[in-house]
C-alpha cells in the first residue's frame, strides 16, 4: 500500500480546510480546461490545505464512458498544485467510487497522479452488504490510503449502522472518515464507533455537514471505552461549500480552530456565524428541492464570480431550482462578511497577467 508522506499525514491528522473541486464545463459539455485549472489556483491562493477531485462536487456522472472525464481532472488538478502550492504540504484526495472493479480502477488513477488519498464513496451501492463494503475497502486501501466518506441518502448514498463504523474504522488504511450525513444520530454513530475502534487516535475526522459546519468543528464527542474518557474532535472540513466563498471561508476555519487550541471559543458568536453559514447552504445546496440543484448552485456562485463561464452540469438533471437564484441574491446580499467577491476579482487579475 502507498504510504502517506509524513508532512500529509500530520496536516491531515492536525485538521485541514479541503474543498470538494467542482467541474468547469463549456456549453458543449466540454473541459473548460482554463477554468478548471484556475478554479485549483484560486483554492490554493485562497489558503486551502488540499483539494478533493473526482467526487460529489465533480460530478458522478465523470465516469460514464460518454464523458470519460476522471483521468483529465485527476491530471490536471495535480499539476496545478504541483506548480503552485509553494512546496508545502498540500493534500490531494482523489474520489473513489463504484463496484470493487470500478473503485480499484480509480484508485489506480488517483496513485498515478500522486494522490495522497482516496474518498471511498458508499453511494450507489445499495445492493452490497455492509461486509462487502469492508471488504471493497480492504482491497481498495491495499492501493492507498482510505479517506471513509458518510454520504447522504438524498444524493446517492445510503444509512450505514455503526457496526459498519466501527469495522471500517478498524482497517489499517483507514486514515480519515468524512461525514457528510446531515443528520446527527448517524453522525454521533461514525464517531462513536471510531472512538470504539481501538484507532481513534489514528484516524482524523473530517465535517461533510454542510448543514452543521461551524457546529461540527466546535463540538467535542466524549464516550467511555474500557473505562477510560475519549474524547474526538472534528479536526478539519472537506465540503462542497468550500468550494464557493473559499477565502473567507479559510479565515472562518482558522480562526476555529485558533479559538479552540487558546480554549477561549466565543460559543455564542461562532454558533451565530454557523446559523449565517447553513443558510448560505441552503441556498447553494437548494435545500428547498430537495437537493436538486446542489450542483449547479456552487456553480452560480462561481460564475458570477467570474471563475465559471456558465452552471452546466453533465447530467440534464442537474440545473438551478425555481427561485434558487433569488436564494443566492439573498443569502450574498444579507451575509456580505462570509462572501469573498473582491478577493475573486483580485485573484482573477492576477492570475490573468501570469
Amino acid at each position: 500500500m502507498k504510504q502517506l508522506n509524513e508532512d500529509i499525514s500530520a496536516l491531515l491528522q492536525q485538521g485541514a480546510f479541503i474543498p470538494a473541486h467542482p467541474l468547469a464545463l463549456q456549453a458543449d459539455l466540454s473541459i473548460d480546461e482554463d477554468s478548471q485549472r484556475r478554479l485549483t489556483r484560486y483554492y490554493i491562493a485562497s489558503g486551502a490545505d488540499g483539494i478533493a477531485v473526482g467526487v460529489h462536487t465533480t460530478q458522478f456522472e465523470i465516469r460514464k464512458p460518454e464523458f470519460n472525464y476522471l483521468e483529465p481532472v485527476l491530471r490536471m488538478a495535480a499539476e496545478e498544485a504541483a506548480k503552485n502550492a509553494g512546496g508545502k504540504p498540500f493534500i490531494k484526495v482523489a474520489g473513489i467510487c463504484g463496484p470493487v472493479e470500478q473503485a480499484l480502477e480509480d484508485a489506480r488513477l488517483a496513485v498515478k497522479y500522486g494522490y495522497d488519498l482516496g474518498l471511498l464513496s458508499m453511494g450507489g451501492l445499495q445492493s452490497l452488504t455492509e461486509q462487502q463494503l469492508i471488504d471493497r475497502a480492504r482491497a481498495v486501501g491495499a492501493l492507498l490510503p482510505v479517506f471513509g466518506f458518510y454520504l447522504q441518502p438524498a444524493v446517492g448514498g445510503r444509512v450505514l449502522s455503526y457496526d459498519f463504523w466501527k469495522a471500517f474504522a478498524a482497517i489499517p488504511a483507514v486514515q480519515a472518515i468524512k461525514v457528510a450525513a446531515f443528520n446527527r444520530y448517524q453522525t454521533l454513530d461514525v464517531v462513536r464507533a471510531v472512538c470504539d475502534s481501538g484507532r481513534a487516535g489514528e484516524i482524523a475526522l473530517y465535517t461533510g455537514n454542510d448543514d452543521n459546519i461551524v457546529a461540527d468543528l466546535l463540538t467535542p464527542y466524549r464516550f467511555v471505552n474500557n473505562g477510560k474518557m475519549l474524547e474526538k474532535r472534528f479536526v478539519g472540513g472537506l465540503l462542497g461549500h468550500y468550494a464557493v466563498w473559499t477565502h473567507r471561508s479559510v479565515a472562518l476555519f482558522r480562526k476555529i480552530r485558533e479559538a479552540i487550541t487558546a480554549g477561549n471559543t466565543d460559543l455564542q458568536s461562532f454558533l451565530s456565524t454557523g446559523v449565517e453559514v447553513t443558510d448560505m447552504n441552503a441556498a447553494i445546496f437548494d435545500v428547498k428541492h430537495g437537493f436538486k440543484g446542489c450542483i449547479a448552485g456552487i456553480h452560480e456562485v462561481l460564475k458570477r464570480q467570474g471563475l465559471m463561464k456558465g452552471v452546466w452540469c453533465l447530467s440534464p438533471d442537474e440545473i438551478l431550482s425555481p427561485g434558487q437564484a433569488e436564494e443566492i441574491d439573498r443569502v450574498t446580499a444579507l451575509y456580505p462578511h462570509l462572501v469573498d467577491d473582491p478577493f475573486v476579482a483580485d485573484f482573477i487579475a492576477r492570475d490573468q497577467r501570469l
